[in-house]
């Protein structure tokens, strides 16, 4: 990073830049200017020192404790900071409304500021913003970004309005109770209402603004809509009385009419069926349930411990003609059987910029995305990689024989190809991206997500070296 200049410069408190502002630093001298504490960057960049010639410094992190009146501060410069007269060094500390900083170790020759919550936040609702999760964002029957999204109640779980309806479709004409409310494909919760939902029907357009790439195909969309049969809300069942009285037991636990949980309780496959009162497993992906048998690696995501069924159904011979509630097997594969085409979205952290330097390095390389990937996952069975950066549980038991879920699948295509790009020489980069500095916070940089002048302008496939250059 060139001498001098933060990871973010904070706006004043009365720019128009300042949405988000929640607190700021005044100085106590007028001559210098406020400091803005923003909620998405908590990193303070400003004046230290009145002799510092302009020169602003990423010197404390703020962030909001636990009530409206109080919040944290950490020093993030070499020297020690002083906070209401104690010396601080990198411990993190309380501040409320009126403390005293001091942004060096002594007050001579650094300037002195007090602490303030601002009241904008409260007041000004166009300041509100709403952070979501992409993953968060997806119909668990599809597994993709949802399409005319509709709400169930009362567990509240979201789906395409297309999937929601063929999936009851099918519900309903194999159910034997036609009585019986139809259960949430997620937590198989009885349905007693369904709705479209109008505020996640504008967060989905918003996210595909800015992930066009997750916009399906015209072929796919007019296939959901003539699924679709929510235009309105639906009661799909009577709420059911709670009696006061004790319920009767069962007449008999071999009842015809008794619900069973999987396919394999009522029938066997592949040589293998329920027990009575055997535990079992439900399905992340699709809601359903599988018996629990933890000799087989084909039930859960070492990567994220979730349950999926698709591999395991297929590997007794069961499909969606012996029941809907059964994932695709692609949901859930081993690592070196999953193919991929395209970058993920979410590859380094999201940053539009770095993600087009590495898909330009792989067309330089004259290798596809897949030979690219499968040479760094060898290199990951031979343990060349460090594995700390792999946000995934187990990571020292993954191989390339480990079964993983999509979403962790994507997880680990990032790690591969942040070492990729990290072992690419400078040279072999584009032009535009060979001479760049790297950010002092590398891949942990939050500025780089609502500055694109900054995400631009700085490398952050790299470790991180914050402080003072």
């Amino acid at each position: 990073m060139d001498s001098g200049e933060c990871s973010n410069s904070n706006p004043s408190a009365s720019s128009p830049a300042a949405a988000g502002v929640w607190a700021k630093l005044v100085s106590a001298d007028s001559a210098y200017p406020e400091v803005a504490v923003a909620e998405d960057d908590a990193v303070v960049c400003s004046l230290v020192a009145p002799a510092a010639g302009g020169e602003e410094l990423a010197w404390c992190e703020i962030r909001r404790g636990g009530d409206a009146s109080s919040a944290t501060i950490r020093n993030l410069s070499s020297d020690a900071i002083i906070v209401d007269g104690r010396v601080i060094q990198q411990e993190v500390v309380d501040i409320k409304p009126g403390s005293r900083i001091v942004s060096g170790p002594q007050e001579e020759g650094h300037l002195v500021y007090t602490f303030d919550i601002t009241a904008a936040k409260d007041h000004n609702k166009n300041n509100v913003k709403i952070v979501l999760d992409i993953e968060n964002a997806k119909c668990s029957i599809c597994l993709n970004l949802w399409h005319d999204v509709v709400t169930v109640a009362p567990c509240f779980h979201n789906f395409c309005n297309g999937c929601f309806s063929e999936w009851l479709r099918r519900s309903s004409s194999k159910s034997r109770d036609k009585s019986q409310s139809a259960a949430c494909p997620q937590c198989r919760t009885p349905v007693q209402s369904v709705g479209r939902n109008h505020f996640l029907h504008n967060i989905e357009e918003a996210i595909l603004q800015a992930f066009s790439s997750l916009q399906r195909s015209d072929d796919e969309i007019a296939l959901l809509e003539s699924y679709a049969s929510v235009k309105t809300n639906l009661v799909l069942g009577k709420q059911k009385i709670q009696s006061r009285k004790r319920p009767l037991p069962p007449a008999s636990d071999e009842s015809n009419d008794a619900e069973l949980p999987c396919p394999q309780c009522g029938t066997e496959f592949a040589g293998f069926r329920c027990s009575p009162r055997a535990a079992h497993l439900q399905c992340n992906g699709c809601g359903g349930m599988m018996p629990a048998r933890p000799n087989t690696n084909l039930q859960k995501c070492l990567g994220c411990d979730g349950a999926f069924c698709g591999a395991y159904w297929y590997s007794q011979g069961v499909n969606s003609s012996h029941c809907n509630l059964i994932c695709n097997q692609e949901t859930f594969r081993m690592i070196s059987q999953h193919h991929i085409s395209r970058l993920p979205d979410t590859l380094h952290g999201g940053n539009p910029y770095e993600k087009d330097i590495t898909e330009r390095c792989i067309q330089q390389s004259g290798k596809t995305l897949q030979a690219v990937i499968s040479e760094w996952i060898a290199k990951f069975d031979n343990k060349e990689l460090d594995r700390s950066r792999l946000q995934l549980s187990n990571v020292e038991a993954i191989t390339s024989s480990t079964y993983l879920c999509n979403h962790c699948y994507n997880k680990f295509v990032d790690f591969l190809l942040y070492w990729f790009r990290v072992s690419t020489p400078r040279n072999l980069l584009p032009a535009d991206a060979a001479d760049r500095d790297s950010c002092w916070y590398g891949f942990m940089c939050r500025t780089q997500h609502h500055r694109p002048d900054h995400a631009k302008k700085l490398n952050h496939v790299c470790r991180p070296t914050r402080g003072n250059p």
